[in-house]
């Protein structure tokens, strides 16, 4: 960043700037200077703490999901396999995307070289193009299951494929910003900071030819990664709602029961991939919409600075939050991915209460007893052995939260596949 600040001819070292000319008094009234810091303190450690809060989001919860999928075979299912594409998707726009964008509005001009330029472009571009491709890709996979459950199923490794092409469409649809997006320094334009000094001002944009043609692919990428994919997902789960209510047929005894079993669980599938989707468009709207309006409305420089400095940090942060939140909804709507969860964080502490607790003996207890096996009155547990023996090995899992023991002392995997 320094060596941005004192590039140039006319910046000596110190950062101060004056115009050379015999008509400096006439120039002086032609440069623009602005504040090096685009907000006061409080506004800025408001914009920290909330990008570090989806930052943390978003790593943590992605990393779990990617971890969750990868280490538990039965997890491993074609839809599965698109949701770790999407957590992989959403972990890169947290780690390339979310700290330069939060320097990038903390600070006036672009404080980072020309390469972060383009590969921050590329990656958040990329990233977006691949999640909404990845949700297009579930969409279909979803629909041929339920609407056309007779014809041939998609693979893991066509799964595979399909994701592979996601991301050479995302890298070809977003190679036109990469190659125009450039750092340029602002004539006439330059930050002063707190003690007076001046620096160039440079910002980093898509220096197109002539203005239509950014024009021309802005509305490119509003229509193929946000109107038209949002749309095929809206019709094809549209479609899935109908095959789901209208197959709903009367059965007696057990298929009722297993028929409506497995009518909630695809639903709730369903429900969740839906809330994925949508909150996708949501999040994404209004940064498309300030990417239009800067476009084609025509704004006044005041205008322009208006958004840039208050409105697009909103913007970027919502939809940055759209890349967080998704671990979340897996959590709350799939069982699978809830128990994941607690088996990533319920292993270390089991190991260490087997290890180092107070309990040590408990490890080596017999297997857990749930409610259903507790020793009944008359049994051959009475007395002193059914306590010793049934009710307190109970409490004791119960207050340790140790659901999981074995003869061995070792924490079973209680994932299930539902």
């Amino acid at each position: 960043m320094e060596a941005l600040r004192n590039e140039g001819n006319n910046c000596p070292s110190n950062g101060t700037w004056w115009p050379n000319s015999s008509a400096s008094h006439l120039l002086r009234e032609n440069y623009t200077f602005l504040a090096y810091y685009q907000h006061s303190s409080p506004v800025a450690l408001m914009f920290i703490l909330a990008y570090t809060f989806i930052f943390l989001m978003c790593v943590i919860g992605n990393v779990l999901v990617c971890f969750v999928v990868v280490k538990n075979r039965q997890m491993r299912t074609v839809t599965n396999v698109f949701l770790l594409n999407l957590a992989i998707s959403d972990l890169l726009v947290g780690i390339f995307c979310m700290p330069t964008t939060l320097v990038d509005n903390l600070i006036t001009g672009w404080p980072f070289d020309n390469t972060m330029c383009k590969m921050s472009g590329l990656v958040q571009g990329m990233s977006v193009s691949a999640s909404v491709f990845t949700l297009v890709a579930i969409a279909v996979e979803r629909f041929r299951c339920i609407v056309h459950p007779f014809r041939q199923k998609l693979t893991l490794r066509k799964a595979l494929l399909t994701i592979a092409v996601i991301w050479v469409l995302a890298l070809l649809i977003m190679c036109p910003a990469a190659v125009t997006l450039t750092v340029t320094r602002e004539e006439h334009h330059f930050m002063v900071d707190t003690y007076n000094n001046s620096y160039p001002l440079y910002s980093c944009w898509e220096a197109w030819p002539e203005t239509g043609m950014r024009r021309i692919y802005t509305t490119v990428l509003f229509s193929h990664i946000y109107v038209a994919p949002l749309a095929l997902i809206v019709v094809m789960y549209a479609r899935i709602a109908f095959k789901l209510f209208k197959s709903v047929a009367p059965a007696h005894g057990g298929e009722e029961q297993e028929g409506r079993r497995i009518s909630r669980r695809k639903a709730k599938v369903i429900n969740m991939l839906i809330i994925v989707a949508l909150f996708f468009t949501i999040s994404w709207l209004p940064l498309w919409t300030l990417m239009l309006l800067t476009d084609y409305g025509r704004l006044s420089e005041g205008q322009l600075r208006l958004l840039a400095v208050y409105v697009y940090p909103f913007a970027h942060w919502l939809a940055f939050f759209n890349s967080s939140a998704n671990p979340i909804i897996y959590g709350y709507f799939n069982e699978n991915f809830r128990r994941g969860f607690q088996e990533v964080f319920r292993a270390p502490l089991c190991s260490l209460r087997c290890q180092c607790g107070p309990y040590m003996w408990f490890c080596t207890s017999p297997p857990r007893f749930h409610p259903h096996t507790m020793p009944l009155a008359g049994s051959a547990f009475t007395g002193v052995s059914a306590w010793r023996k049934g009710i307190l090995p109970y409490i004791m899992a119960g207050i340790l939260g140790r659901d999981g023991l074995t003869h061995s002392g070792q924490c079973t995997d209680t994932h299930t596949n539902k």
